[in-house]
């Protein structure tokens, strides 16, 4: 029998802080600096066509989690008697870590953490990180005679280990294990892209093994009123689709009932995704607008010269 109660994410409700320890500010220009603690680790720039932004990663990154401990994760996987109720106790476990760390994204609001990759991802896009992820790169959002690489869903925020370095085998092992914890990731709507919040070896160890890591997404809550308003139309459509099969059941079509079944397991699955997609991440004014921004790159990633006017 198909199980329809799935575990598919926590809701978060965060009182504070106002402003976080790692967060986006802005500035004119389509400019964007990730900062953490104060430092720069990411400096962003969207093309001004809007078809895809020049990135260059600084190195300072350090994950707001802690290191999962390997006694940890296998007595997860021991209690956990599915794969729903093992992401959700590290989806439990993120969330606290996440409540007390001193340099991580949180800020007062809504929040959710998410099972699994979200349907517009492209799975053949996994194990071309292991190949190409540069510091200084560009992520295209709709192609249009950029490089394939640069199509990519997943963008880690430092370097990636190499798959034979000490604690990526130490994974390695975890994974072929089956014990391996997910990937957390983090959805930044100014890229358009989610980025590696922590797990960056986890990552490595599940595509050097030829797999998939699992994930668990952080995202701000998106509101009730939006759900609403963008599943309006969908429910109306799927109203008279009903009322269509319901005709024909009375006249005795024999696949009516199927029909009825699959179009509301459809409907049910649309609304998830509408209640669950992330809504847009909160972004700092950067003190000192473009050319602080300009000071701070020449500092950071000299020699950073991204073109972003086509």
């Amino acid at each position: 029998m198909e199980r329809t109660d799935r575990w598919r994410g926590l809701s978060l409700k965060v009182a504070e802080p106002s402003v976080p320890s790692l967060r986006m500010e802005t500035a004119d220009g389509r400019r964007m600096l990730l900062r953490q603690h104060g430092e720069p680790v990411l400096f962003a720039v969207q093309r001004v066509t809007h078809r895809g932004v020049h990135y260059a990663r600084t190195g300072s990154y350090v994950s707001p989690l802690p290191h999962p401990r390997a006694d940890l994760a296998r007595a997860l996987r021991e209690a956990s008697p599915d794969e729903d109720a093992w992401s959700a106790r590290w989806a439990h476990h993120f969330a606290e870590w996440l409540g007390t760390s001193a340099n991580g994204p949180l800020h007062e609001g809504d929040w959710q953490l998410v099972n699994g990759m979200p349907g517009w991802t492209v799975e053949r896009h996994w194990p071309e990180l292991l190949s190409y992820d540069p510091d200084r790169g560009h992520l295209t959002w709709f192609g249009y005679g950029d490089p394939v690489e640069d199509a990519r869903d997943v963008l880690p925020l430092r370097t990636l280990s190499a798959p034979d370095s000490a604690r990526v085998k130490a994974f390695r092992r975890q994974y072929r294990e089956g014990v391996l914890p997910p990937v957390l990731l983090w959805w930044l709507s100014g890229l358009n892209s989610l980025v590696v919040l922590d797990g960056h070896e986890r990552l490595v160890a599940a595509l050097a093994e030829g797999g998939r890591p699992s994930v668990v997404i952080l995202g701000r809550a998106t509101s009730d009123a939006w759900v609403e308003w963008v599943s309006g139309p969908r429910t109306v459509e799927y109203e008279k689709r009903i009322a269509h099969f319901e005709k024909q059941r009375v006249e005795g079509e024999p696949l009516a009932g199927s029909r009825i079944a699959g179009e509301s397991r459809r409907f049910a699955d649309d609304l998830h995704s509408m209640g669950t997609s992330p809504c847009m991440t909160r972004a700092w004014p950067l003190p000192g607008g473009p050319q602080a921004w300009l000071r701070e790159a020449a500092d950071s990633v000299p020699g950073w010269r991204p073109d972003a006017d086509r």
